[in-house]
């Protein structure tokens, strides 16, 4: 059960021009449930795309980003669940190139105007003949305001489809973004979802756009962990249309660049949180910052050695306060110079350690009703410069096992 995160209402979604989307019921894993999304994009829409360090990267990550870097000009996103198609070697380049030839045909554009996207089962050969056979039913379903139906056939462990939109103003025109993505295990950054795609109908020149998905991937999908694991196939993907007729963007210093960077990240942040939110098996929804750092590196660094720790996720989710597994996860994040004796921890507002020690008026009754929270704040004042750094995790709990010990069965 997700952590207060509601699935999403349809009415609540934007369309984007030039952004149609249809979804099918191609079988790939399982019958009868929304497997295969087809995205058709506008002639001269920007794409820009970051993927998983994975050096085990998924077929379709790599073709992706072959067909991205030839400079070809996105039409068409093809976005299959069930099936990772990840550890299958050159056959499953070629299953994934077959798709994206299957789809091209149909649109009327190339193969290398297609970007393939998976996620799944690993090590299980693609079923490119299911995939073929359930494009034409995602072309006869395409249309603009298909999101929410999108959001669900992009979905794996997910308990609750995830999407959003918001608005901006750029030189007089109304814009929107509106963005997907699913992920509930292997959640770990560089890149931190399975999948996720963001879509624009404003005008964005190539450098401007990767720029603006850099900025949202490090507020966003580059701030989150479930449980520590990076996927093969982790995928986010920035679609500008230009369809708005908005004056274009074409450079960071335009200065209508800030304002939809702003919401393509305020889009993504919401996503990856949801993400966090919907985490398998999670029943509490933590906040972890921090504060006064010497570089953001150091306290990102401490951060996620707190999330991503079994100990401390383990008492979360039992609700108890046992909160030297926290002060064991700072020390040893390999911040080399840190000063201990200088760190406060608290949470939510209950003050845990001063200068590095139990605070005299810390009672275990006041960490125990903190804990019993569904969404709780940690914050670690290192007293060492200004940065600061945020990432948000999840609790560990018995169906997160179950989950995944059954995950094929």
């Amino acid at each position: 059960m997700a952590v207060n995160l509601p699935p999403p209402d349809p009415a609540s979604l934007l369309s984007v021009r030039g952004v149609e989307l249809g979804v099918a019921k191609a079988g790939i894993s399982k019958p009868d449930r929304k497997d295969l999304l087809l995205a058709r994009l506008a002639s001269g829409s920007a794409v820009a795309g970051v993927f998983t360090r994975n050096r085990f990267c998924a077929a379709p990550v790599i073709v992706a980003r072959e067909h991205l870097a030839s400079g070809a000009g996105v039409r068409a996103l093809l976005v299959n669940t069930g099936n990772a198609n990840a550890g299958t070697g050159e056959a499953g380049i070629g299953h994934a190139r077959a798709s994206c030839a299957h789809a091209a045909r149909l649109l009327g554009c190339e193969p290398v105007q297609v970007l393939p996207f998976s996620t799944g089962v690993i090590m299980e050969a693609l079923p490119t003949e299911r995939i073929a056979a359930a494009i034409p039913a995602c072309i006869a379903d395409l249309r603009e305001n298909n999101w929410a139906s999108a959001a669900e056939a992009i979905m794996t462990t997910d308990t609750v489809p995830k999407a959003r939109s918001a608005r901006a103003r750029t030189g007089g025109a109304e814009i929107a973004v509106t963005g997907i993505a699913k992920g509930a295990g292997m959640i770990h950054p560089d890149m931190a979802t399975m999948l996720a795609f963001v879509a624009t109908d404003a005008a964005v020149a190539p450098a401007a756009l990767r720029a603006m998905l850099a900025i949202a991937a490090g507020r966003s999908f580059n701030r989150i962990s479930v449980d520590g694991d990076t996927s093969t196939n982790d995928s986010f993907i920035l679609v500008a249309t230009g369809a708005a007729g908005a004056p274009a963007i074409d450079s960071e210093s335009h200065p209508l660049f800030a304002p939809l960077a702003d919401a393509v990240a305020g889009v993504s942040q919401w996503l990856a949180q949801a993400i966090v939110r919907d985490g398998e098996g999670a029943t509490k929804f933590i906040t972890i910052t921090v504060e006064e750092g010497a570089r953001e590196d150091e306290c990102a660094r401490i951060a996620y050695a707190i999330a991503h720790s079994p100990l401390v996720k383990t008492a979360f989710f039992a609700s108890d306060p046992n909160l030297g597994r926290i002060l064991a996860a700072i020390g040893y994040a390999g911040v080399a110079d840190l000063d201990v004796s200088r760190v406060d921890l608290y949470l939510d507002d209950v003050l845990v350690a001063r200068g590095g020690a139990r605070s005299p008026q810390y009672r275990e009754e006041d960490g125990q009703r903190v804990m019993k929270r569904a969404e709780i704040t940690v914050r670690v004042v290192l007293r060492r410069g200004s940065a600061s750094a945020t990432v948000w995790t999840c609790d560990l709990s018995h169906q997160y096992v179950t989950i995944n010990a059954e995950y094929r069965t």
